[in-house]
């Protein structure tokens, strides 16, 4: 691997389902990297385990190149309880994720880390829809937030089409809210072609996980996450409609199923690296 191309790729610490530090480190020194997208929730809520992650990475030569946060009570189990659950959506959660918030943005700040992703809630397709307008006041505040730490807050892909996301970020309009986009997200909640979905999005991409996936073939459920080249992300296509669009942010490998965590990262890392290099 170049050393350039080695510099753009990552892994997402929470692949690696590490139990400590120490396990993290392992994980991403096993799979030939030296970037992680760092999940920040634990460092929060378990700071007796995780709270000397960041300087045990920074010593063993690991690089974090952007964090993550999770919200209180999201259920992935259908698409319809990640609809209910999701993101800022729930009122019932709206305190509590509100002070995640203000700490995780802080935390950011204390760690010189620049961009922090999350998943913000299935946006409705209808601005008139009473979640439209809840959700513009919430992430405004979020985004708020995070840009008085100097910190780009960016939203993970796949709850909506890129032309709902689109709309939702004019009517947003904070210049610290960016894009991270997951091609297999947009093909695990059917929620269109990713290439053409990037082409939409990319003037506001500022990071982008590596990950690949198959559609449903039953409307209304999940897709299938497989490891990436195994499934209907056209690879090829996503490269080259980076490059030409003149993309250089974080590429970071995420792989959320199957058993070979390890054995499947290494393996997009390859054919990820190969397709950079002969661009």
């Amino acid at each position: 691997m170049t050393e350039a191309v080695q510099d753009r790729i990552g892994v997402c610490s929470w692949s690696l389902r590490p139990g400590s530090p120490d396990e993290l480190i392992a994980g991403v020194q096993q799979v030939g990297l030296s970037r992680v997208q760092l999940a920040l929730t634990p460092l929060r809520n378990d700071p007796a385990q995780w709270g000397q992650a960041p300087q045990r990475l920074r010593d063993a030569g690991i690089t974090i190149a952007s964090g993550m946060f999770n919200t209180i009570g999201e259920d992935y189990s259908t698409l319809e309880s990640i609809r209910r659950t999701g993101g800022l959506v729930p009122d019932e959660h709206w305190p509590d994720n509100w002070a995640i918030i203000r700490d995780v943005a802080r935390l950011a700040r204390q760690l010189g880390i620049g961009q922090v992703s999350f998943h913000a809630g299935f946006i409705p397709h209808d601005p008139q829809d009473p979640t439209f307008a809840k959700l513009v006041d919430r992430i405004r505040q979020t985004a708020d937030c995070f840009a008085q730490q100097g910190i780009d807050l960016l939203f993970e892909t796949g709850q909506e089409t890129a032309d709902d996301l689109l709309q939702f970020l004019r009517t947003l309009d904070r210049p610290n809210v960016g894009v991270n986009f997951d091609p297999a997200n947009m093909i695990l909640y059917d929620k269109g072609d990713p290439i053409e979905s990037l082409r939409k999005l990319l003037p506001h991409v500022r990071q982008v996980h590596l990950k690949d996936a198959i559609r449903t073939q039953t409307p209304g459920t999940w897709g299938t996450e497989v490891p990436l080249g195994e499934g209907q992300v056209d690879w090829p296509a996503f490269v080259e409609t980076l490059q030409r669009g003149g993309f250089t942010g974080g590429l970071m490998v995420e792989r959320e199923a199957g058993p070979n965590r390890v054995q499947d990262i290494r393996q997009a890392v390859e054919r990820i690296s190969r397709l950079l290099a002969a661009g």
